[in-house]
């Protein structure tokens, strides 16, 4: 056995909290199976991005929205099958909304509120765990400035 298959496989992930008026943008997806998925604007950092770039290339490809972070939620470590995920949390307030289209995965992007999220997630619709911990992490602010973060 090599040595690099000996090593853990673990994906770096960004995810948002964005809230306006009492509600969360979130974005349905399309994973394949009989019914679409709920999830935070979320995905993978890309190789030479930092985390911060990411988050807002996520938003704006997944939602259509530009983004002002206003803090750090922390690193959420989960695993999934024989995948570690260490997923940077963010929230932000909407800037504007850019009118692009939305990655091919992407059904629409919703503003939901909690009850809602919590209906979604008691359903078994969430693609992540994470999402409903992100929420109440950012309501009962145990947020981080954004400069916890050093990208160099």
């Amino acid at each position: 056995m090599s040595a690099d298959s000996q090593r853990p496989q673990i994906r770096a992930t960004v995810a948002c909290v964005i809230q306006r008026d009492g509600r969360y943008l979130v974005v349905e997806e399309d994973r394949g199976g009989p019914l679409t998925l709920y999830n935070q604007p979320a995905g993978h950092i890309e190789v030479g991005e930092g985390p911060i770039a990411a988050v807002r290339r996520e938003v704006a490809e997944e939602t259509a929205w530009d983004v002002t972070l206003t803090g750090y939620l922390g690193l959420y470590v989960f695993q999934l099958n024989d995948l570690t995920f260490h997923s940077h949390g963010f929230i932000a307030t909407p800037a504007r909304f850019l009118d692009t289209p939305l990655d091919d995965d992407i059904q629409a992007a919703h503003w939901l509120t909690l009850d809602e999220l919590k209906a979604l997630d008691a359903a078994g619709r969430m693609r992540s765990p994470l999402v409903l911990p992100r929420v109440e992490d950012a309501l009962t602010g145990r947020v981080f400035p954004l400069g916890v973060i050093h990208e160099r």
